[in-house]
């Protein structure tokens, strides 16, 4: 075997060996965040065996709407295998179905202030960010957050539906931004 074939045979059986690892991480429910929300790195989807509850950490799947569709387009979420081939998002769950969700300069629920919820009208390039006008989140859906200012969470794009909610998120090798 001559050293050009030797080289070739060599990589192609590390590349094919790091995509198989790829392949079986993502079927074991390991995801990689790449956002600034939450730490840094590789996380793992817990199946949940309960309802969802406020105060959960998840990785849930955004719907395929229109201003998913601009957030993806902005940059604020990579593509992936979520419908409307969106990345799937770690959020904390702030409201259930039938809390009132105020937004003013900041977000409260039920009366009460949301911690690190202040809005932003703009974005890091300098592009309006629409805010979600408040109300009652709807039956099935949840409000979602994070504490991190630049966040693109349901401050901006409203309540979703619980249904794309994949599981509890819990962190296997990450680092904070």
């Amino acid at each position: 075997m001559t050293r050009r074939r030797r080289a070739l045979a060599i990589l192609g059986i590390g590349a094919t060996s790091v995509i198989s690892l790829l392949a079986l991480g993502y079927v074991g429910g390991l995801r990689i965040n790449l956002t600034p929300s939450y730490p840094l790195g590789v996380w793992r989807i817990v199946p949940l065996d309960r309802e969802v509850a406020v105060g959960d950490l998840v990785i849930i799947c955004p719907p395929p709407t229109s201003a998913f569709t601009l957030a993806r387009l902005r940059g604020y979420l990579h593509s992936g295998l979520c419908p409307g081939w969106l990345s799937p998002l770690i959020k904390t769950i702030a409201a259930m179905q039938g809390q009132r969700v105020e937004i003013a300069g900041s977000v409260s629920v039920d009366g009460m202030p949301l911690a690190g919820s202040e809005l932003r009208a703009a974005d890091a390039e300098g592009r309006a960010l629409l805010r979600y006008p408040g109300g009652i989140v709807p039956p099935d859906h949840i409000f979602l957050h994070s504490d991190f200012a630049g966040s693109y969470d349901s401050r901006y794009f409203g309540p979703v539906p619980i249904a794309g909610v994949l599981g509890l998120a819990r962190p296997v090798l990450t680092s904070d931004p």
